[in-house]
C-alpha cells in the first residue's frame, strides 16, 4: 500500500504571527497547512523528516503523533 502522502509537495509559508507553516499539497486534495514552527529552518527540518517517513511508508498517525510530542 502506498503512503497517503506519496507525491505530496511541501513549501514553507510565513504566518501572520511571525512563525512558519508547512503547506502540504497532495494530488487530488486541497492543500493543508501544518503550523506553527518558530523558524523557517525548523519547518524545513519537519519537511525532511516527514518525507523520510513517507519514503519508509510509515503509518500516517505516527507522523502526526511524533510532531505533537516534539
Amino acid at each position: 500500500m502506498t503512503h497517503a502522502h506519496a507525491g505530496a509537495s511541501y513549501r514553507t509559508v510565513p504566518l501572520k504571527d511571525g512563525t512558519f507553516g508547512v503547506e502540504i499539497s497532495i494530488p487530488g486534495t486541497h492543500p493543508t497547512t501544518m503550523s506553527s514552527f518558530e523558524t523557517e529552518s525548523k519547518a524545513q527540518e519537519w519537511i525532511a523528516g516527514h518525507k523520510a517517513l513517507v519514503e519508509l511508508n510509515a503509518p500516517f498517525d505516527r507522523v502526526w503523533r511524533r510532531r505533537r510530542n516534539s
